[in-house]
């Protein structure tokens, strides 16, 4: 029987990385509104205070810095004292940075690459035995349009968010015999603080990226939200190792 119950997280915990604004605190937000209990976690306390207030009972906090790989298998232990066995992750955490390819340094695309890549592949290899344990665990990346096109002038983030999907495939097939599926999404313009900053520089900005999207308007954060929250329920329960691109139909390249 088909039944709207096919898309509750109820009694899933999930840990969300960068959770505390944005596109992260929307995925938290729409996985509370199906049912689990969520962890915002990021490296600042008072705006994920201020997020798990907006979000109530169901959420609580975990500060922490995604960059320091050496730290996660002990944060594991950490999440799982404080909050339970984490079935659910969500890798939201993120950097991006604006410059010509040819300007950009080593130090600077390894950076990105850390941020981006390292930190969430170092977290889900150390909560590995908490999403088995699950039954049903979920691993989900947010990876980008820049992984799916050529964009100017993000070579580093680009670089980066192609990892991902590799990794997401990689991984897939790895931990599908523990019952684990690993996805992505890809999102586009999104209506952020970050996108709207980016249009009062250049006011033509937006008009040309909307002439590019085939549905010609911008993404909102809960777009993203509704993605992840169906790749970690019961009603993707078939699907693993996919990037699903929700862009408006940016990445199709015409």
């Amino acid at each position: 029987m088909i039944t709207p119950s096919a898309y509750s997280l109820a009694g899933r915990t999930a840990l969300i990385t960068g959770g505390g604004t944005g596109i992260g605190l929307a995925i938290a937000k729409c996985l509370a509104a199906c049912g689990a209990k969520v962890v915002l976690s990021g490296r600042r306390e008072q705006p994920l205070q201020t997020a798990a207030s907006e979000i109530g009972e169901l959420a609580s906090i975990q500060v922490m810095d995604v960059n320091d790989t050496a730290a996660a298998p002990a944060l594991a232990a950490t999440l799982r004292e404080k909050h339970g066995p984490i079935g659910i992750l969500v890798n939201n955490a993120g950097i991006n940075m604006k410059k010509p390819f040819t300007e950009t340094t080593e130090e600077e695309m390894l950076g990105v690459f850390q941020t981006n890549v390292m930190g969430g592949l170092a977290l889900a290899r150390a909560l590995h035995p908490q999403l088995k344990e699950s039954g049903d665990g979920s691993v989900v990346f947010i990876s980008s349009m820049a992984a799916l096109m050529g964009i100017p002038l993000v070579a580093a983030y680009s670089v980066a968010k192609s990892a991902v999907t590799g990794a997401v495939r990689a991984i897939a097939v790895e931990w599908g015999t523990d019952g684990i599926r690993v996805n992505a999404v890809a999102p586009g313009w999104i209506d952020t603080t970050m996108s709207r900053r980016a249009f009062e520089g250049d006011p033509t900005r937006k008009e040309k990226i909307l002439t590019r999207t085939a549905l010609r308007c911008l993404g909102d954060t809960e777009d993203v939200g509704w993605s992840v929250a169906y790749l970690c329920s019961p009603a993707a329960k078939f699907v693993t190792g996919t990037v699903i691109p929700v862009d408006g139909g940016a990445s199709m390249g015409f």
